[in-house]
């Protein structure tokens, strides 16, 4: 059976309807809920068309740090020839729905529900929806971190399918990340990847680390742990955890629950604030 990734359809709750929780926003974490994603939050980029936005994360005060995300959803004929406006940014695609076409240094590649592309920086690359129907994708940036004496990653292709599935020890196969990039080549600065908990899974402490977290769930439902929080989230939902922010989860429901997870890695700790 093909994985199922949820997408944000828009649209606007009656008013008969009260979607209010778990929407929260800590110095620690944030939570935004599929329910809160409609058309009035979403945004249009300069040099995209037919293309709308929600941006769930970017850097500020108080919020994300070290990365943006953004779930994309462009329209029959929709995209750009110019898409990325910083040089120094990396990128990854994370098709949600339907199909993109993207073209990096001149190669086209079609990616449908469940392509992933990492687009290394300094990369010239056009992103279009040639297909009659809408398609949908996370696009996660961060600006690279470059290494005297490392050279920089390249781009690729893959999907969920593709990428090595890896079970965490004494977990019988019910806690599993899906890994793109090996976790020791230190020319990445930053991972997306797919965590898979089956019915029952657990993360059985409360994990507290310095990468931090963007966390989209595809499918399933879950308690998860933020802080000193127990929220239950479902598909569609959004959580950002600031880094040292203890988590936990434990996996509910009869279907896998699965989420795309950025973290920075591989960086020395910047001294001070910038």
């Amino acid at each position: 059976m093909s994985p199922t990734y949820y997408a944000p359809e828009g649209g606007l709750p009656g008013q008969d309807e009260r979607i209010y929780n778990p929407a929260r926003f800590t110095t620690a974490y944030a939570v935004i809920p599929r329910g809160v994603m409609t058309d009035i939050v979403t945004s249009y980029l300069p040099l995209w068309q037919d293309t709308r936005a929600w941006v769930i994360a970017r850097p500020m005060s108080g919020f994300a740090e070290t990365f943006a995300q953004l779930i994309a959803e462009v329209a029959p004929g929709g995209g750009s020839n110019e898409p990325e406006p910083d040089p120094d940014a990396e990128s990854v695609m994370f098709v949600v729905k339907g199909k993109i076409s993207l073209t990096i240094d001149g190669n086209e590649h079609f990616l449908k529900a469940g392509g992933y592309a990492y687009i290394a920086p300094k990369q010239d690359w056009t992103v279009k929806n040639q297909s009659e129907s809408t398609a949908t994708f996370h696009w996660i940036r961060k600006a690279y971190e470059s290494v005297e004496g490392i050279e920089k990653p390249a781009s690729f292709i893959t999907s969920d399918g593709e990428g090595t599935k890896v079970s965490m020890p004494d977990t019988q196969g019910k806690w599993a990340t899906t890994r793109f990039v090996e976790p020791q080549d230190l020319r990445h600065d930053m991972h997306v990847n797919i965590v898979t908990f089956q019915p029952g899974g657990v993360i059985p402490f409360a994990e507290t680390h310095v990468m931090e977290h963007g966390l989209y769930v595809l499918q399933g439902r879950a308690k998860y742990l933020l802080n000193t929080d127990w929220v239950e989230v479902e598909a569609g939902d959004f959580m950002w955890l600031r880094a040292f922010c203890p988590q936990a989860c434990e996996a509910v429901g009869d279907e896998p629950f699965r989420y795309l997870l950025y973290k920075d890695v591989n960086r020395h700790p910047r001294l001070g604030l910038k």
